[in-house]
């Protein structure tokens, strides 16, 4: 990728498949390099809007699919809004965990709770200390410099600009071909990032790595380039 990511933590960007079996394998290797045992939240922050039975399922799905991989400190955090976002006591325990994971849902109210608030800065310390921060789908989205707006139709909004001149589009794999002609029109002039589903891309010290059983696709059309892990 023609982009820094000058970080000792590791940032992993998911297509899809959050804390499902054929993510295990790729989540045993980001606990790895932790080199201490795994302190996780998970955050369904980006479903706020799907009403309180989908949150209960992200929530106990996290903490389900971690405690399966043996992680004694796990815990979904009640993160719906903007206002828990400045949360004194939600923002200490992602202060003492060393892994944070943002599942899917609507990417622009991800942003919208998330940005300029203390859950986000302490999100983001782990990057400089070591720590992982995992996100699939909208949780992998904001970390583009664009997103799509509310409507997913055409215009697009800043995203957190993580990775410079990117523009993050998870389920690559899974995207019905019609709607694949829409993608150019919201990627504009930043390089399109498609990750596949079970698969991850691992960024950590100016280093780019494929994860898990998919493929990473950089640029469209005729400049595209897929990369498989390995």
């Amino acid at each position: 990728m023609d982009c820094r990511f000058p970080h000792k933590g590791t940032l992993a960007l998911a297509g899809s498949g959050e804390y499902l079996p054929p993510m295990e394998p790729v989540d045993r290797v980001l606990l790895a390099e932790l080199g201490e045992p795994g302190r996780v939240v998970c955050l369904p922050t980006a479903a706020g809007t799907e009403g309180q039975d989908r949150l209960d399922y992200w929530m106990q799905l996290g903490e389900k699919h971690f405690k399966q991989l043996e992680v004694e400190s796990v815990e979904s955090l009640p993160v719906f809004t903007r206002e828990h976002a400045f949360s004194v006591e939600l923002v200490k325990k992602v202060e003492q965990a060393n892994f944070v994971y943002l599942s899917g849902g609507k990417p622009s109210y991800l942003l919208e709770c998330f940005t300029a608030t203390p859950i986000l800065e302490t999100i983001l310390r782990k990057l400089d200390t070591g720590g992982v921060v995992a996100g699939c789908s909208a949780g992998a989205m904001i970390f583009g410099e664009r997103i799509p707006n509310r409507s997913f139709i055409g215009g697009t909004t800043t995203g957190l600009n993580l990775l410079p001149n990117h523009f993050v589009v998870p389920h690559f794999d899974e995207i019905p071909f019609i709607l694949k002609f829409g993608i150019p029109q919201m990627v504009g002039h930043l390089t399109l990032l498609g990750i596949e589903a079970n698969t991850v891309l691992h960024c950590r010290d100016n280093r780019f790595s494929v994860i898990g059983e998919g493929g990473i696709t950089l640029g469209s059309g005729s400049n595209a380039i897929r990369y498989l892990a390995g």
